[in-house]
C-alpha cells in the first residue's frame, strides 16, 4: 500500500480510537494510546497487512515522537517545584540507572550473545518514564495542578530527560569525552536560548502575537514550530538525539510565551496541542503498533518469557526508587500511585530499542519484548495508579509543604 493509503488508515484509526476510549471509559478508563497501538498492530503486516512503512510515514512518526517530548518539556515548570523534590527525583533516577544497568547486564549475560553493550540498552530503557503519556491522564483526572501533579511532574521530567542524556552518553557509539563535549556544547547553546527567552521582547512581538492569534497568520504557532525545528536541527548537527532538542525546545518555548504573551500562552498551547495530539502524536503511536514485531514475540521461546520480566523490571528499576525517595508528605496510596505512574514507559523504549536493533546489539525479538512490556505498562500502570488516587484527598498546596533541604 502507498504512503497515502497508509496515512488514510492511520487517521481513520486516530478518529476511531477516542470514540472507543470514550465509550469504554464509562466502565474502564483505558488510555487512548492503547487503542491507537492495538489498531496499529491490527492493520500492520503481522495481522491484516493493510498498512506498510514508507518514508513519509516514518518522517511523520518521528515528528510525532518529537512533538510528544516537546509537549512534555513545555509542561514542566521548574520554578514551581521545590528544590528538595528535584533532588529526590534526580537521586531516584540515578538509583534506577544503576539498578537498570546492573540488572540489564545480568539479564543479557543469561542469553546466548549477552554482554555489557546489550545491558546498556536494556538498562537505559528500564529507567524511562512516559511523561508525555501520563500528563494528559493527570490533566483529565484533575490531578495535574495539585501537589501530587507537581511531584509527578518533577519525577517524570527527570525520568524523561535522564534517559535522553544517557542515550547521548552511553548509546551513541562515541567515546565518553566526545559525548560529554557535545552535550556541554548543547547545554551552552540551550542556556543561551533560555537567556534570550527570559529577556524582555520588543513591543511589536506581543502585538503581532495578539493580532494574529485568531487569524490565518498564527504568528505564535509558527514561531513555536520554528523554535522546535531550530532545537531539533541543533541537536542533529551536534550528533545528539533529536529528542534532546525537542525537550529543550519545550522548556524554551514556555519561557518565551510566558514572557511575551502571558495572557495568551494557554490558548497558544491549546493550538499546538491540537496539532500534536490531533495529528502527529497519534501517527507515532499507530506506527508504533504497525512496526511492532508481533510475530517474533508470539513465536514463543525467550522473547515471550522476557515480556513479563521486563514489565516487572519497570517497577523494580524505575518504580521502587521513586517510591522510597518520594517526598515525605506523600503517604500510602499517593506513593504507590507515584510509583506506578513513574513506571509507565513506552516512547523512549521505542526509540532506544530502535537504535539497539539498528546497531545490531538487540535482537528484534528482544526489542519486541521490551516494547510489548512498555505497551502493557501504559495499559496497566496508569489504571492502577488512578485507582489508588481515587478518593484520596488532595495534598496541601506547594506554599505549605516541603521545606526539606534534602
Amino acid at each position: 500500500m502507498s504512503d497515502s493509503g497508509t496515512l488514510i488508515l492511520i487517521m481513520a484509526v486516530a478518529v476511531l480510537a477516542p470514540v472507543l476510549a470514550y465509550g469504554i471509559g464509562r466502565w474502564l478508563p483505558v488510555p487512548l494510546v492503547i487503542f491507537e497501538i492495538l489498531f496499529g498492530i491490527l492493520i500492520g503486516p503481522d495481522v491484516l497487512g493493510w498498512a506498510q512503512r514508507g518514508a513519509v510515514i516514518d518522517a511523520l512518526s518521528q515528528l510525532g515522537l518529537a512533538m510528544l517530548i516537546f509537549l512534555a518539556g513545555y509542561e514542566i515548570q521548574f520554578g514551581k517545584v521545590p528544590l528538595g523534590t528535584l533532588k529526590r527525583s534526580a537521586a531516584a533516577w540515578l538509583t534506577a540507572l544503576a539498578l537498570g544497568l546492573g540488572l540489564g547486564t545480568l539479564l543479557a549475560s543469561l542469553g546466548d550473545d549477552g554482554g555489557f553493550s546489550k545491558g546498556l540498552f536494556i538498562g537505559t530503557a528500564l529507567t524511562s518514564t512516559a511523561l508525555g503519556t501520563v500528563l494528559p491522564l493527570l490533566r483529565d483526572s484533575g490531578d495535574l495542578g495539585g501537589r501530587f501533579g507537581t511531584v509527578m511532574m518533577a519525577f517524570g521530567s527527570v525520568g524523561e530527560f535522564g534517559p535522553i542524556i544517557a542515550m547521548a552518553l552511553l548509546l551513541s557509539g562515541r567515546s565518553a569525552w566526545q559525548s560529554t563535549a557535545l552535550l556541554a556544547a548543547f547545554a551552552v547553546l540551550t542556556a543561551a536560548a533560555v537567556y534570550w527567552a527570559m529577556r524582555p521582547k520588543p513591543p511589536w512581538f506581543s502585538t503581532v502575537i495578539a493580532k494574529t492569534l485568531h487569524s490565518s497568520g498564527q504568528f505564535a504557532v509558527r514561531f513555536v514550530v520554528l523554535l522546535l525545528a531550530v532545537m531539533l536541527g541543533l541537536s542533529q548537527v551536534l550528533g545528539l538525539d533529536v529528542l534532546l532538542g525537542a525537550f529543550a525546545a519545550g522548556l524554551v518555548t514556555r519561557l518565551v510565551l510566558n514572557g511575551a504573551a502571558p495572557g495568551s500562552s494557554e490558548e497558544i498551547l491549546s493550538k499546538v496541542e491540537a496539532m500534536g495530539f490531533g495529528f502527529l502524536v497519534p501517527v507515532f503511536y499507530v506506527v508504533t503498533g504497525i512496526e511492532f514485531d508481533l510475530r517474533s514475540l508470539l513465536d514463543g521461546g525467550r522473547a515471550l518469557l522476557l515480556l513479563p520480566v521486563f514489565l516487572a523490571l519497570f517497577v523494580v528499576v524505575r518504580g521502587l526508587p521513586v517510591r522510597f525517595l518520594a517526598p515525605p508528605d506523600l503517604q500510602g496510596r499517593d506513593r504507590t500511585a507515584l510509583m506506578l505512574f513513574s513506571s509507565t514507559a513506552l516512547p523512549l523504549v521505542v526509540a532506544i530499542t530502535t537504535i539497539g536493533v539498528d546497531d545490531k546489539v538487540l535482537a528484534e525479538s528482544e526489542a519486541a519484548a521490551l516494547v510489548g512490556a512498555g505497551m502493557l505498562s501504559v495499559l496497566l500502570f496508569p489504571l492502577l495508579a488512578l485507582k489508588c488516587r481515587a478518593g484520596v484527598g488532595e495534598m496541601p498546596r506547594l506554599g505549605r509543604v516541603e521545606s526539606e533541604s534534602w
